[in-house]
Order: C-alpha cells, then structure tokens, then sequence
C-alpha cells in the first residue's frame, strides 16, 4: 500500500512512484482505479446529449427466473408446463402474474412486461449476460460496452459520484468463460463502472472505495493537490503528452470522491430511517435497491443491480432443480419474497420521491427456462422465449407487449431481442440509436445494430 505522508521526492518511501498514486482507491478484481475511472473528464463527446435528468437502474436478475413461474404464467397448460403456482390479477386489467409475487400485483399499474423476449446465442449464462447489457455477443475479439458505460461516455458525470456504479459487485463465474458485459469494453478502462465490492446489508456497512488508505489523514487529503511535488524531473517529457494530461485528471478526481461528502453521504445508508431499510428488506439485494435509490438521487446516471453473484451454490434464479442449483420451492420460498419486496418498495420509494418519471428502472435478466419441467423438478436454460419489464423513464405502466405461444416457450407475437432492449434504454435516456461510438481501431460503431428500434409502445 502506498505512504504517501511520506516528504515530497521521485519514489516515495516504500519505492512507489508518481504513477502508484494513481492506483489510490483500486476498484477490486476488475482492476479499474478511480484515477482510470475519471479519465473521462478530459474527453469529449460528439454525441447527442440526452434527458440530462434521467436515470437508470437496471435489475439484473443473474439466473434467469421461469417466465412461467413468475411473469407469463400458462394456467391452462399441462402441469409439466404451467408449473406449481397459480396466476394471480394484478392492478393492471390486461397483467396476470404469479402467485409468488404478491407486492407486484399490488403495483402493476407502474411496470410494463415484455413477454417476447429471445435471442440465438448459446444457452450459457454469461453470453447472456454479454447480450442483454450490451447488446452483442463477444466475437471477434469486440467487447461491447455495457449501456451504463455507454452513458458515462455520452453523458458525462453530473456530481463527484460516478456516473456508472455496480452494486453490490460484478458477476462472478457464468460458466462458459466468456466476458460478462459488465465494462466500459471498446471505450477503455476509463468507463468500467464503479463497483462496490461490499454488502451494503452488513453492520457498520463502509465503502472500501471510499476510505483513504490507513496511512492517509484527512488533513493530509486536504492538502491532495500538493502531493504533485513528488513528481521526479526525469517525468517533465511524460507529464507534457495528452495521455498524462488525462491521468492527472483522474487523479485530481480521484481524490475529489474521496474527499466529497456528496459521495460519502450518498453511500450512507445509516441516514435512511430503519423502518425505510426494513421495507427494502434487510439483506443485500433488499439494501442495494435502497443503495439504487440513493445514488441516482444523488445524480449517478446508471446503477446496475446483480440480483446474485453466481449461479454457482448460491440459491438464485437458475432453478434446475437439483444441487448445486435452485429448485422451484427455494425460489418461491427464498428468491421471490426478497425479490418482490425489494423491487416493489424501490418502486414505491421512486414514486413517492417524485423520481419515477426519470428513472427507467428495468429488470432483465439472459434467458428464460424451459418450458417444460425437467425431471428433478426444475427448469433448464431457455433463451427462445422469456419476460422483461420497464418502469419509468418515460414508460406507460400495465401494459403487455408481445406474447409467448401456448407453453411459453417461443414468441407468438411482437419478437424482443437485446439489441431492442438496448435501444429501449437509450431511447428513454433521449440518445439517438442511430449515432455511433468511437470503436475498435477508430472505426465508427453503431449504439445499436441498424434495423434495430426501441420498444415504442412502451413509450406511447
């Protein structure tokens, strides 16, 4: 760990040089320092600036739930299809959900589904993964940005916060080995999120990100900016290009979150009343919505939210029924309460704040299951056919668009792919879909693949 109390020289005590400061608050296994992450504040961008008001929240339900358990249920298929539960009405006259979500029937006036979700990449998690946050599957050696990176890029930061926060983590092992889509991609290192690396639900909660090393007071923080003083002469020629320019930028803005009380006060869930905790519920998705809610009050532009961190011996989505995965019991007795407080209270918050209309909270998620119940009583990887919703952000509440077949297994009306749901998040944000980002060997590359539109019946 870097001294930096140490007196102002080329190498500092422990031999650290002028470019270790720039490690100062690294952000974890993805490797990305909060110097890196605001490079961004020297570049600019060419593209159209959107709703500088709105938001993103994005529920990434890591697992994949049973369009038929949750949001499409089938009550008049064989049971082996409609499964154990039963469909419920809901606020909304046209919207009939499963029984495992009481609290979403209460407000289904406020979210909108989209049952005809598909794609053709492999039935894998992480391709997935890849496909609904990006918008493309990795090949070729492309690594798409995911959209909050996207944003970040267009967009810009509006406070001392990132523009572009993870929480409570990236995801973890997908099992196919393939990138996971949450990172800044063909844009650089720059527009990887922050992420938070920590459980918000935990007692005497802190951001790791957030806390100066050991060594560091916070009178010597005050006085950041003369810790250039440490910079050696060989340096004068590297501090004169424009790539050094970019990172003293960084550094300066490193330090700036650090030292902001904004950005402290906008991590603090301790000045959230106990019984608002206690409505998210008290468990890291429950507190990691509330974190959502926070972050994007206090001027984050997109917060991704991982459901889970694995499908991997943790009771999830990824219902197959036999261990180290789910079985459909622990998902309506352990997964659903969680999931319908949470989402429903975040919901409740935004209204209630007046945040709504500017803040599209969408829950997706990389593939539905099959639609048949396999032998152990589980359900397998499905991506031909699965449910996603919206709320917010300038979407009309108790709507149905598309429609599943019979069984829920293919789309029978009105097909949804990523590259749609990618352009539905842009669209909200007010970005031209048809604009290009700087891509790989400064080559123009589309937001949004040509012939791909956002979900308009959402919107009117």
């Amino acid at each position: 760990m870097l001294n930096l109390t140490g007196r102002g020289s080329a190498h500092m005590c422990n031999g650290s040089t002028r470019r270790d400061f720039l490690l100062v608050g690294t952000l974890g296994a993805a490797g990305l320092s909060l110097a890196q992450l605001y490079q961004m504040e020297a570049q600019a961008s060419t593209l159209k600036k959107g709703h500088d008001k709105r938001s993103v929240i994005m529920i990434f339900n890591l697992g994949a739930p049973s369009q038929l358990d949750t949001f499409d249920p089938k009550p008049d298929a064989a049971r082996e299809v409609r499964g154990p539960f039963k469909a419920i009405a809901t606020k909304s006259p046209d919207i009939f959900i499963s029984e495992i979500f009481p609290k979403h029937a209460e407000l289904a006036d406020k979210f909108s589904l989209v049952r005809s979700c598909n794609h053709n990449s492999p039935a894998v998690h992480d391709a997935g993964w890849q496909m609904m946050q990006t918008g493309r599957f990795f090949t070729g050696g492309t690594n798409t940005p995911h959209a909050g990176a996207v944003t970040s890029y267009i967009m810009g930061r509006r406070t001392d916060l990132p523009p572009f926060v993870v929480l409570p983590e990236l995801m973890g092992a997908g099992g196919g080995g393939l990138p996971n889509g949450q990172a800044g991609g063909f844009l650089g290192k720059a527009y990887d999120p922050f992420a938070l690396n920590a459980d918000p639900s935990v007692a005497n909660f802190k951001v790791p990100d957030l806390l100066p090393p050991q060594q560091i007071g916070e009178a010597r923080l005050d006085r950041r900016r003369k810790l250039r003083e440490v910079v050696d002469s060989t340096l004068t020629t590297f501090e004169s290009n424009e790539n050094a320019k970019l990172l003293d930028s960084g550094f300066e803005n490193a330090f700036r979150m650090i030292n902001s009380p904004q950005a402290r006060a906008a991590f603090d869930l301790e000045q959230e009343p106990a019984e608002v905790r206690d409505r998210y519920g008290r468990n890291r998705f429950g507190q990691c919505c509330l974190l959502a809610r926070r972050l994007v009050e206090a001027g984050v532009r997109f917060v991704t939210v991982n459901t889970f961190l694995t499908v991997f011996n943790e009771v999830t989505w990824d219902i197959h029924g036999t261990a180290p995965f789910t079985s459909i019991e622990g998902m309506k007795n352990i997964v659903a309460p969680m999931y319908d407080q949470a989402y429903t209270a975040l919901l409740t918050d935004l209204v209630e704040r007046g945040l709504l209309d500017d803040t599209l909270v969408c829950n997706v998620s990389e593939f539905g299951r099959t639609p048949r119940v396999n032998p152990a009583g589980g359900r397998d990887h499905w991506p031909q056919c699965w449910t996603v919703y919206f709320a917010g952000g300038g979407v009309q509440g108790g709507r149905v668009i598309g429609r599943s077949d019979a069984i829920g297994g293919y789309p029978a009306e009105r097909p949804v792919t990523p590259p749609e749901i990618m352009a539905t998040i842009y669209h909200s944000l007010g970005f031209n879909v048809e604009d290009h980002l700087p891509g790989p060997a400064s080559r123009p590359f589309p937001l949004v693949d040509s012939g791909f539109k956002p979900i308009y019946e959402l919107f009117s």
